[in-house]
C-alpha cells in the first residue's frame, strides 16, 4: 500500500497563516500528477514551527482533500511520548491511512528507550506506523536489530530511512523480514535504495517534480533501471539544488516558480539566497519543468 513516490508535502503559508485553499490545490495536483501517497506535517511540512492545532488542521484537510484517492501518511512524531500518542490518535480519528513517527530528537534515548517509545505509540492506536530514522536531525540512530524488535509488533510496518547508508536496506531486511516496507528518505540515492530492496521514497523533490519522481519510482519498481537512470539524470541537478539550503525553502521556491504557492517559510528558516534561486531555476529548466 505504501510504495513509490510519496511527497513530503510542504505546508503553504500566506502572510504567516496556513493557506488551506492552496494546500487543497496541492493535494489535487499531486493526485493528477501521479504521486503514490502524501506525507503531511513531516519535516518538509515545517512541523517544528506549527502549533498543535495547525498540525491537526493540516492533517484533517489533507485527508479530506485526498478523499481516499492516494494514501495519507500523517506526520505524528514527537520527542515527547505523550504528545506523540496524542498526535497519532488524532491522525487515526480523522482518517489518515498511516503515521510517520520520527525517532525522538534531542533527548538522545538508548535503543531500549526507542523500543519503549515506539511500543507506547503502537499500543495506543490501530494505525500502521512507519518509523522515521534520521540520525542527522534526531541525533539518535535506530539500529537494524532494534528495528527488528519493533517489526515484531503488528502495526509497525516500515521505515523511512534517511541514514544515507544503502547497506541498511539488506540489514533491515534481515532483521525485519522481506515484507517490511523500506522507503528512502533521501532523493539522491533513491535509485540505489530501491535496487537494494526498497520500495519507494518519501521525497522532497517530488513537491516540485511529482510526475517525474512518480515515473522514476515506477520504473525502478518494474526493474526498468535504464529508464530510471535517464530520469535520475534529469532530476539529479534538482535534488542537489533543493538541498543547497534547507530543503523546505528549496521546495517552496520551486513551487512558486510553477505558480503553485508562495515561497514563504517560517523563522528560523528564511528564503533562498539569490545564488541558490538561480541554481534552482537552472535545475528546473534542465528537468523540463520551466522554460
Amino acid at each position: 500500500m505504501f510504495k513509490g513516490s510519496i511527497p513530503a508535502l510542504i505546508t503553504p503559508f500566506k502572510n504567516g497563516a496556513l493557506d488551506i485553499e492552496t494546500l487543497k490545490k496541492l493535494v489535487d495536483w499531486h493526485v493528477t500528477e501521479g504521486s503514490h501517497g502524501l506525507v503531511p506535517v513531516g519535516t518538509t511540512g515545517e512541523s517544528p514551527t506549527l502549533s498543535h492545532r495547525e498540525h491537526e488542521t493540516v492533517i484533517e484537510e489533507v485527508v479530506k482533500a485526498a478523499a481516499g484517492r492516494i494514501p495519507v501518511i500523517a506526520g505524528a512524531g514527537s520527542n515527547n511520548t505523550t504528545e506523540g500518542i496524542r498526535l497519532i490518535q488524532h491522525a487515526e480519528e480523522v482518517g489518515a491511512d498511516a503515521a510517520l513517527v520520527v525517532t525522538p530528537y534531542y533527548n538522545k534515548p538508548t535503543q531500549a528507550g526507542l523500543i519503549a517509545h515506539f511500543k507506547a505509540i503502537h499500543d495506543c492506536c490501530n494505525l500502521p506506523i512507519i518509523i522515521y530514522n534520521i540520525p542527522g536531525r534526531s541525533v539518535v540512530d535506530m539500529l537494524p536489530a532494534t528495528m527488528g524488535e519493533l517489526a515484531k509488533l503488528p502495526r509497525i510496518v516500515g521505515v523511512k530511512d534517511a541514514t544515507g547508508d544503502l547497506s541498511r536496506v539488506p540489514k533491515q531486511r534481515m532483521t525485519c523480514g522481506p515484507d517490511f516496507i523500506q522507503l528512502s528518505g533521501e532523493d539522491a540515492t533513491a535509485l540505489g535504495y530501491n535496487a537494494h530492496g526498497g520500495v519507494g521514497c518519501i521525497s522532497v523533490t517530488a513537491n516540485v517534480a511529482p510526475r517525474l519522481c512518480a515515473e522514476f519510482q515506477t520504473a525502478t519498481l518494474k526493474g526498468d533501471y535504464a529508464t530510471a537512470l535517464t530520469l535520475l539524470d534529469r532530476l539529479m541537478p534538482l535534488h542537489e539544488a533543493i538541498f543547497a539550503e534547507p530543503g523546505v525553502a528549496g521546495a517552496k521556491y520551486g513551487l512558486s516558480r510553477l505558480g503553485m504557492c508562495s515561497d514563504e517559510v517560517r523563522l528560523p528558516l528564511v528564503g533562498l539566497t539569490d545564488a541558490v534561486k538561480a541554481r534552482m531555476d537552472d535545475a528546473m529548466r534542465f528537468a523540463g519543468l520551466i522554460n
